[in-house]
Order: C-alpha cells, then sequence, then structure tokens
C-alpha cells in the first residue's frame, strides 16, 4: 500500500493525527535533524501498522515534510482497514 503522509517533527509524542482521504498526518518525537525523523516515523508507521519495520520504506521525500510511503507485510485490504479506522 502506498500512503502519503506530512510529518510534523519535534512533537511532545509519536501519533497519527488524522486522515484526509489518503494522506496521514503524523506526529513525532524527533528533530528532522540527521534523518532522526525519518527513522522514528518508520519505526512508528510500523508499530501502528503491525509490520515489521523493514516493511515501511520511503520512496520519496525523504527529506521533507511530505513523503510518499510503501508498506508491505499485510494484505491490501488489511491495510485498508487500519487506515479507515483512522478519524
Amino acid at each position: 500500500m502506498i500512503v502519503k503522509v506530512r510529518v510534523i517533527p519535534n512533537a511532545f509524542e509519536n501519533e497519527v493525527i488524522s486522515r484526509i482521504g489518503s494522506v496521514l498526518r503524523v506526529r513525532v518525537a524527533a528533530s528532522s535533524v540527521n534523518q532522526k525523523a525519518n527513522d522514528v516515523l518508520k519505526g512508528y508507521l510500523a508499530e501502528f501498522f503491525q509490520v515489521p519495520t523493514r516493511k515501511v520504506m520511503i520512496l520519496r521525500g525523504a527529506n521533507g515534510r511530505e513523503k510518499t510511503i510503501e508498506i508491505t507485510g499485510k494484505t491490501e485490504e488489511q491495510l485498508k482497514r487500519v487506515m479507515e479506522s483512522i478519524p
């Protein structure tokens, strides 16, 4: 599944704030310096979608706040159910 993510760094804790269509807004508790936010984001999304961290890959936007992420490791239907549970 391909997901677009808007990252908000330097948050108090990691959390998915909302979903607008297929775009997730995610706060991460890391700064954007030296790719720390990307590492935290990948780990958090892996936990959120219940897949191994290696199954979360940043396809585009590694240096920006808008990212295109591919999540594998579960069926498309299982991942869509998780996406639909987000308000």
